[in-house]
């Protein structure tokens, strides 16, 4: 149980349940290949079944850690910054956001846009989930749709994204790691069939880092 001094700031986003934090290369995605310092926040109730960090979920077990601590932590390694989770806006981002900003930096986020939409970002990559559909806002807003596709049904609830993303959005689909052998070669020939997509692969697990 936090101390009620603690819970404010970390409901006022002065401190963030941190899971981890980590200095490696962007695997997925429009920025695939560059190098990035990521800050995982714990926390999420969207509960995809196939997700990889489920031990992100619970925020009480990842201690509030001052965003000032995380801020010089990333700024002493990269000049890009990738706020993911657990769902990162389940928090208010904007003082973290401030403060990367501050030191020069720019700023990404990886989202299933469930929340609303706080914070100053350079690159807003939207991943929606079936089960917690993202608000307007990051729809409005998003610079990259990535739709993971599991079975062949996702297929359609990617155009359905498709058409409710702005029209600056690019668009990706991603095989679910576990189904990838499966569902890789339909999102070949898919992407072939409508070029307006992109393929996006989990580079970093092939590469076996972070």
């Amino acid at each position: 149980m936090l101390s009620k001094e603690i819970q404010l700031e970390v409901n006022k986003g002065a401190m963030l349940p941190l899971m981890e934090e980590f200095y490696t290369i962007q695997g997925e995605g429009f920025h695939t290949g560059t190098a990035a310092y990521f800050i995982r926040i714990g926390g999420c109730d969207v509960g995809c079944h196939w997700c990889d960090v489920k031990e992100s979920w619970n925020a009480d077990v990842h201690p509030p850690t001052n965003i000032d601590v995380i801020v010089n932590n990333a700024a002493s390694y990269a000049n890009t910054v990738v706020v993911t989770g657990g769902e990162p806006l389940t928090w208010d981002m904007t003082l973290l956001t401030q403060e990367l900003k501050n030191k020069n930096l720019k700023v990404h986020i990886e989202t299933s846009g469930a929340y609303r939409l706080s914070g100053n970002w350079d690159w807003i990559c939207l991943s929606p989930k079936k089960n917690k559909l993202p608000t307007k806002d990051v729809y409005d807003n998003a610079h990259e749709l990535k739709v993971i596709i599991y079975n062949k049904h996702d297929f359609i609830f990617a155009e359905e994204q498709a058409e409710l993303v702005n029209d600056n959005a690019i668009l990706f689909l991603q095989p679910e790691w576990s189904k990838k052998e499966e569902m890789t070669p339909l999102i070949v020939e898919y992407v072939m069939n409508n070029p307006k997509w992109r393929v996006s692969l989990q580079t970093h697990k092939y590469l076996n880092i972070p």
